[in-house]
């Protein structure tokens, strides 16, 4: 059921009032209920006064079993009341705000518009007040005794519409949440238009309403005072109650004062050392005068300084930051960005970059996000990061890590959400599924990709040759920094974001062949790959590896590195699942040069199937003897011409897994061996047929094929290829017997038979020792044996 929230408006300490009936906690007058004090500001006869005036009323609606609900399944956390309360405050002070602007003597002499909160620990309560709008004894009625009765609700209805009024009460049940914490409840209110009223009850099927006997002690507003329960003294210790005031309600429109306890060490005057000091110096004086000699008195030693603690009470600002994101951006300081981004990321350091905006359309809001400085180790637990934007309405804390705005990928991002319109549940701890959530966080994720493109695109220079980010000076420029925080993030992106997957492309940084180059940046963007490519190059061309160094060893770059051709180093683990999903760069595909069938497009197609021809049927004894000898290993043997002075290589089909792929999967914590083995893609050699390697074993392979040596070099050159390539050998044993034999055969060893032992001969003197040694031995087997 679809309650509204009360209006209950939230009141807070006394320290104001006229008549200083206001105690603080430090009162020593009113910190014992043996005198029939229980609560600051109500004297004994007070309370006397008030229980002989009160009227009993019954609540409008089954209260026992609804508190139930309240307090045990519809609040997560019970310190989500003090929210509650106070938002409850801002409202009332919203109303008559509003109410002032067309009755200017509505505000009447007390024309500060704040909420003030004191708690007594002797005397167990908490007490909020505000200087809002207050409630008459109907409204004390209407609002507080009939549950899901929103006074806010009911304020907004009767306002013409199009009024700008920021009020969050919807439901009706936020002022119950009181009773999370307390055992009983007492609210004391003032309006322009009625006497003061104390409405008090212990969340029972009854409430009761009396006049207030002390009169107007308030001048207008409203004063909850709870009384904790055992298990809720926390909320009397100080430090907890700002903490919370700061988490959910430190941009509150208006001032939040808590009374605070401040201790103070000072130096103090020991008066008896004072005396004796100055009737010393009288004596000497006198000594002096009749003895006519000057007397050069002796220095005393230093004594520290006697000090004195001196606690003090006093009203201090507890939400001192500005909700910045509520203002024009154009009257925003960078300094205060700054300040802003550290108050709500606890960060030392300034942002990367930020982005701020008003949402308008099918939903309203406002929102700053920023680029935090440090990854701070989101990758070592990824799928457990929280979220880092903090859901407000209204300017109140709903959530301070909320996950249905913003992907995991995007998790780095640290900022605010406000708006009016979010579908909140009754608890206002969580948000109702609606598409609400799905339009905003599709607009949350576009203004995202535009402060990081924008990022990307700034200080360029956008009439350099190769149409690289500030090529000049690549290591320097920001978006480079973010890159070396942030970079597996846009890579998650381009895995997991599809709608978004060609804006994340453009923002994807790689090392490559260009950056080997005395002039070439560090880092190169696909954008300035295509503008590099030569006229006749069709794809993007990669090859994939364990590290920087290891790439550019690999064979598979010999032929594109002749002709000049670009070639994107991939060196994380989650680089070749990025190009899987891309597929291409618009329009332009990708390219693995570990693959079979690559082509570069330089060469006359006629003459590359004519030469092909030709050196298949000269390589042909070999490639069928080799397929032979190698089945099971390979599937295919083949004569190839991209390769320039390496013998042999080993590759995969088009759509199998990579070396680099086989690596990774064996890599990870769970991975199954034999379901490895079984996923691992069908192999290629390719012969490089200009090598005089492989001129000469196809010669062999013709004149002696049943050798042994003949089959050790064709395996031979298929483990060289094999581990070059960076695939795993998973014979090692046969490797290594082949790899003996090689070097016997090598070095003219004519038999792999073991030499025979050494004969060695003892004089008597080592033989008897060698005795005494062996029965020292048996003895000591002996006694283990025993033992």
């Amino acid at each position: 059921m679809q309650l509204l929230l009360s209006l209950t408006i939230i009141l807070l300490v006394f320290a104001f009032l006229p008549d200083n009936k206001f105690l603080a906690q430090a009162d020593e007058d009113a910190t014992s209920t043996d005198s029939g004090v229980t609560m600051p500001g109500m004297t004994a006869d007070d309370e006397a006064a008030l229980s002989a005036g009160q009227e009993s009323f019954e609540f409008q609606a089954e209260v026992n079993r609804l508190m139930d609900i309240i307090i045990n399944s519809l609040y997560k956390n019970k310190e989500v009341f003090l929210r509650e309360l106070i938002s409850n405050a801002s409202d009332a002070l919203d109303k008559i705000r509003f109410v002032s602007v067309s009755n200017e003597k509505a505000l009447g002499d007390n024309k500060d518009l704040d909420i003030s909160i004191s708690f007594n620990e002797t005397l167990k309560t908490l007490t909020i007040r505000d200087t809002g709008i207050g409630m008459t004894k109907a409204d004390l009625i209407s609002n507080l005794g009939t549950v899901a009765k929103s006074g806010t609700t009911n304020f907004v209805e009767a306002l013409s519409e199009g009024a700008d009024m920021s009020l969050i009460g919807q439901f009706g049940v936020g002022f119950y949440s009181v009773y999370l914490v307390a055992d009983k409840v007492r609210v004391v209110s003032k309006n322009n238009d009625d006497d003061q009223y104390v409405w008090e009850s212990t969340a029972d099927s009854s409430f009761a309403i009396a006049k207030d006997p002390r009169g107007d002690t308030l001048g207008r507003g409203t004063e909850i005072t709870m009384f904790l329960k055992e298990d809720a003294m926390d909320f009397t210790k100080q430090d907890i109650v700002e903490n919370l005031v700061q988490k959910y309600s430190e941009f509150i429109t208006f001032p939040i004062k808590l009374y605070k306890k401040t201790e103070k060490t000072v130096e103090v005057e020991d008066e008896d050392e004072d005396e004796d000091d100055e009737e010393t110096d009288s004596e000497d004086a006198v000594a002096d005068e009749d003895d006519g000699l000057e007397v050069e008195e002796e220095e005393e030693d230093d004594e520290p300084a006697k000090t004195e603690t001196i606690t003090t009470y006093d009203w201090h600002r507890v939400n001192s930051n500005v909700a910045i994101w509520a203002r024009d951006k154009d009257d925003v300081t960078e300094d205060e960005y700054n300040s802003f981004f550290r108050a709500i990321s606890k960060s030392s350091g300034d942002s990367m970059t930020h982005i701020h905006f008003k949402a308008e359309g099918e939903v309203e809001f406002k929102s700053i996000l920023y680029v935090g400085d440090s990854a701070d180790g989101i990758y070592e637990d990824y799928h457990n990061s929280k979220a880092g934007i903090r859901l407000y309405v209204r300017k109140v804390l709903i959530q301070d890590d909320f996950e249905d705005l913003l992907p995991r990928y995007l998790n780095f991002i640290r900022g605010v959400v406000d708006s009016d319109d979010l579908p909140l549940n009754v608890s206002r701890e969580t948000l109702q599924q609606h598409k609400v959530l799905r339009v905003m966080a599709k607009k949350l994720v576009r203004k995202v990709l535009e402060m990081l493109r924008k990022l990307a695109n700034s200080d360029s220079d956008s009439d350099s040759e190769d149409g690289e980010i500030d090529a000049d000076n690549n290591t320097d420029h920001p978006y480079i920094k973010f890159w070396n925080e942030f970079g597996r993030s846009v890579k998650m992106g381009v895995v997991e974001d599809t709608p978004n997957r060609a804006k994340l492309a453009k923002l994807l940084r790689f090392k490559s062949s260009h950056t080997d180059s005395e002039d070439g940046p560090e880092w190169v963007s696909l954008e300035g790959y295509v503008k590099r490519m030569a006229d006749w190059q069709k794809t993007i061309y990669f090859v994939a590896g364990e590290s920087e160094e290891q790439v550019k060893k690999s064979p598979f770059l010999e032929t594109a590195l002749r002709k000049g051709v670009e070639v994107l180093y991939l060196t994380e683990p989650i680089d070749e699942y990025v190009m899987q999903h891309l597929g291409d760069f618009d329009g332009t595909k990708f390219q693995s040069l570990t693959k079979e069938g690559v082509k570069f497009g330089d060469e006359d197609e006629d003459v590359i199937k004519k030469r092909s021809k030709m050196y298949k049927e000269s390589f042909k004894p070999l490639t069928d003897y080799l397929k032979t000898l190698f089945a099971g290993k390979v599937s295919k043997v083949t004569v190839s011409q991209r390769v320039e002075s390496t013998p042999s290589i080993v590759v995969t089909s088009q759509y199998g897994q990579s070396a680099n792929m086989e690596r990774i999967m064996r890599a990870q914590t769970f991975a199954n061996t034999d379901r490895v083995r079984e996923m691992a893609s069908t192999k290629t050699l390719e012969l490089n047929p200009r090598h005089p390697i492989v001129i000469e074993l196809n010669s062999l392979v013709q004149d002696s094929p049943d050798e042994q040596s003949t089959k050790d070099m064709s395996w031979l050159l298929y483990d060289t290829a094999l581990m070059s390539s960076g695939f795993h050998q998973d014979d090692v044993d046969s490797y290594a017997e082949r790899m003996y034999r090689t070097m016997a055969s090598s070095m003219n060893v004519q038999s792999m038979d073991l030499a025979p032992e050494l004969e060695v001969e003892l004089d008597e003197e080592e033989a008897d020792e060698t005795d005494l040694d062996a029965d020292a031995d048996a003895d000591s087997s002996d006694m283990d044996s025993e033992l």
